[in-house]
C-alpha cells in the first residue's frame, strides 16, 4: 500500500465520462445534495488562465467549493504523482470538514491516481534531470528519433505510445532507467487495489449524440472568448504551455493566429481532436468495473443527480 492512504468516514464519489458529458454539472449538483465539495480531476484544469479551452465552471456558477483548479502556470510541469499527494490531501480535509468528497474529472490516470493503490516510481516526479535529458534529445532530433530511441530498448512499450506523443515516450524511456518497463507498468494498472475507499458514476452517452454535443461546446468556447483566451496566455510568455501536444483548443488557436491556417480551419482542429480525444476516454472508463453507468444522452442534471443517488444507499 501506498504510503498516504487517507482513511474517510463515507466513499468518495467519482463521477467519470468522456468530455461534454456533464460530469462537473453532475458532481456539483451531488455535492448541494450532499453537502460535498468537488476535487477536479481533470490534468488541463491544473492551469491557471486556461479556463474557456478547458470548460472549467465559472467561478459566479460554482455553488460548492472546487479544489485542483489553477494549481500551476500553463507549462509549468506536473504530474499524476503530485496530483495523486494533492487529490488525498483534499480528501483528508474536506473529510475533517464533515464534508463529502467528490471526484469529477475525465483525465482517468487522474482519477486512478487519486484512489487507487498506485505508488509513483521516483522519476514521475518533476524536476527530473532524466526527462530533461530526452526532451533535449527530442528538441534537436525529433519526435520520431525519440519514438525509434524506445523502440530499440523496449519494443512493447512502443508499441503502445504513438511517436508523436512525446511525453509519454520520455515517460518510458525514464521508467527504463529505473528499471521499469511502460507497457508493464500499464498492464499493472488494470489490477490495483483501492487505497481510497471510493464508489463510481460513469456518464454514458452515444457517440453521435456526445459528437454533436462536442461541436456545439466548441463553437460555444470560440463565441465566449477563447481566442482572446489565448492571446492572453502568449502575451503572458505561455507559448510552451499553450502549443503543447496535449493542449487541444490551444495550440490550433495559436496557429491561426500565426497565420498557419484560418481561425475556421483552427475550429474544426478542435472539434476533430476532441472526438478522438473523448473516443480514448471512453476506451479507458470501459474497462473499469466498478463504473455504475447512467445514460446522459438526454442530459438532464436532476435527473441523473437522482439516479446516482440512488447508487450510493
Amino acid at each position: 500500500m501506498t504510503a498516504d492512504v487517507v482513511s474517510l468516514r463515507a466513499p468518495v464519489v467519482c463521477v467519470v465520462g468522456p468530455t461534454a458529458s456533464g460530469k462537473s454539472d453532475l458532481a456539483q449538483a451531488l455535492c448541494v445534495a450532499l453537502d460535498g465539495e468537488v476535487v477536479s480531476a481533470d490534468s488541463m484544469q491544473v492551469y491557471r488562465g486556461m479556463d474557456i479551452g478547458t470548460g472549467k465552471i465559472p467561478v459566479s456558477e460554482r455553488k460548492v467549493p472546487h479544489h485542483g483548479l489553477d494549481l500551476v502556470d500553463p507549462g509549468e510541469p506536473y504530474s499524476a504523482a503530485l496530483y495523486q499527494a494533492y487529490a488525498r490531501s483534499c480528501f483528508a480535509e474536506i473529510d475533517a470538514r464533515g464534508k463529502r468528497c467528490v471526484l469529477a474529472g475525465g483525465t482517468g490516470f487522474y482519477v486512478r491516481a487519486a484512489v487507487d493503490d498506485y505508488d509513483f516510481p521516483r522519476g514521475e516526479q518533476v524536476e527530473n534531470p532524466v526527462r530533461e535529458r530526452y526532451r533535449r534529445f527530442a528538441e534537436e532530433r525529433g519526435a520520431a528519433a525519440l519514438w525509434q530511441l524506445l523502440r530499440e530498448r523496449d519494443e512493447r512499450s512502443a508499441n503502445e505510445v504513438h511517436q508523436n506523443d512525446v511525453k509519454r515516450v520520455i515517460r518510458a524511456l525514464e521508467l527504463l532507467e529505473e528499471g521499469v518497463s511502460y507497457a508493464q507498468q500499464k498492464e499493472n494498472l488494470q489490477h490495483l487495489g483501492s487505497a481510497v475507499p471510493s464508489v463510481f458514476v460513469g456518464l454514458s452517452v452515444d457517440p453521435d449524440v456526445l459528437r454533436a454535443r462536442i461541436d456545439r461546446r466548441v463553437d460555444r468556447m470560440v463565441a465566449e472568448g477563447l481566442v482572446d483566451e489565448v492571446k492572453t496566455l502568449l502575451n503572458r510568455g505561455f507559448r510552451a504551455g499553450v502549443t503543447a501536444p496535449y493542449a487541444i483548443g490551444y495550440k490550433e488557436i495559436v496557429s491561426a493566429l500565426d497565420g498557419a491556417c484560418t481561425l475556421e480551419e483552427a475550429v474544426e482542429q478542435i472539434k476533430v481532436a476532441t472526438h478522438r480525444y473523448a473516443k480514448r476516454q471512453r476506451t479507458w472508463f470501459r474497462k473499469d468495473a466498478r463504473i455504475h453507468w447512467l445514460d446522459a444522452d438526454d442530459f438532464d442534471v436532476d435527473r441523473l443527480c437522482a439516479q446516482a443517488l440512488a447508487t450510493l444507499r
